[in-house]
């Protein structure tokens, strides 16, 4: 899985032509590089690629990158778990009680720690930070995407998402200088559960009414019920 793309697998990959691979290649569409006269795609170049298409992209176009990740070799998306199942009630916190971006990390990751589904809270926290140093995750709709540069398997066993809504929006580095007060914690085992899961999350978040809704509960039970309902609504 951590092998390069050529051509060919590149556009098994995307479900797209050989020659549109080459034509965007070529045009600084997607990050490649020629070796020996031919293209070359890093695996995780194209993952990053993705999470910036997923972020760009509307509903419509989030509904066609989810079927591009789940048509992928090795995928089957009756085995992928929902988010109403990665997230658990016990890995939602309403309130989360934080006031900086340092002790929402840091709660976040050591709550979720002693549900036993993250085994590392201060290694998770470090590569959050590390990664809201590079590029912030809080978007304009007051909420974070939290999740490490590259995928943590070695301190988690299965995948997990982790909820934590502030009593007030805090500053997070969002767009404009808006407030971020609505946390996921995206805890993956590879690329491939990162982007299902992002471009999942980010239909779920598009939805105005739905995230006024989410604001609204007062229970981590009821926030969890929340977000349960619009993940069957998403299909």
């Amino acid at each position: 899985m951590d092998e390069d793309f050529d051509v060919m697998s590149l556009a098994a990959y995307l479900h797209l032509s050989p020659e549109q691979i080459r034509k965007m290649a070529s045009r600084d569409r997607l990050p490649g590089r020629r070796v020996g006269g031919k293209w070359r795609f890093s695996r995780a170049e194209i993952h990053q690629w993705f999470e910036k298409k997923i972020g760009a992209s509307d509903e419509q176009g989030l509904t066609e990158v989810e079927k591009v990740l789940y048509r992928n070799p090795g995928s089957d998306a009756e085995d992928e778990p929902r988010i109403s199942e990665l997230l658990m009630p016990e890995t939602t916190y309403v309130p989360l009680l934080a006031r900086t971006k340092s002790s929402v990390i840091k709660n976040v990751c050591d709550l979720t720690a002693q549900t036993g589904r993250l085994w590392d809270p201060v290694k998770m926290a470090e590569a959050l930070t590390s990664r809201e140093e590079l590029h912030p995750t809080a978007l304009g709709n007051g909420v974070a995407l939290l999740h490490p540069r590259r995928p943590l398997p070695s301190i988690m066993g299965d995948p997990f998402l982790a909820l934590g809504i502030t009593t007030s929006g805090i500053p997070f580095g969002g767009p404009r200088g808006c407030l971020t007060d609505v946390f996921f914690l995206i805890g993956s085992t590879s690329e491939a559960v990162h982007l299902r899961v992002l471009a999942r999350l980010s239909r779920l978040i598009q939805q105005a009414d739905w995230l006024t809704e989410l604001r609204k509960t007062e229970s981590s039970t009821e926030a969890w019920q929340v977000i349960s309902d619009g993940d069957t609504r998403l299909d």
